[in-house]
């Protein structure tokens, strides 16, 4: 045996069924797509209702989608009281460590829940009231 004479075992491949190319082959003149018409072709725009008004345009539309919308992860001071020693750093990766968040997706501090311990924060996006709660606390914020 030599690498240049393997081959398949007969019958484990098989050829994929080339459509459209002639009465011979199998599947000549409509290709196995029935008569004429749309539906022959090959794609028909998405939504399309056979010329009926597609249900996109039946709809009324509302509102509209902010393009620059962040979506932050949140972390209220309580989840920081509960969690953290005094003294310690607030990071992104320390609320990982800790499971405060999931990723490292833009993350905001909210005022909800008080804080007794001084902590350094550095988390770029703050409340004005976690702010004021944190430095009332004795804490630093650093604003990377």
């Amino acid at each position: 045996m030599e690498l240049h004479t393997l081959k398949p075992t007969f019958g484990s491949r098989k050829e994929k069924h080339r459509v459209g190319r002639g009465h011979a082959a199998g599947k000549g003149k409509q290709a196995g797509r029935g008569q004429s018409g749309q539906t022959k072709r090959s794609t028909v725009r998405l939504g399309f209702e056979g010329g009926q008004n597609p249900l996109f345009r039946r709809l009324p539309k509302r509102g509209f989608s902010n393009v620059n919308h962040i979506e932050y992860q949140i972390v209220n001071l309580y989840s920081l009281e509960e969690k953290y020693k005094a003294n310690e750093i607030v990071s992104l990766e320390s609320l990982l460590k800790h499971n405060l968040i999931k990723n490292t997706l833009p993350v905001k501090i909210l005022g909800k829940g008080t804080l007794t311990k001084k902590l350094t924060v550095q988390i770029p996006a703050i409340s004005e009231s976690a702010r004021k709660a944190i430095e009332k606390a004795g804490g630093k914020i650093e604003v990377k």
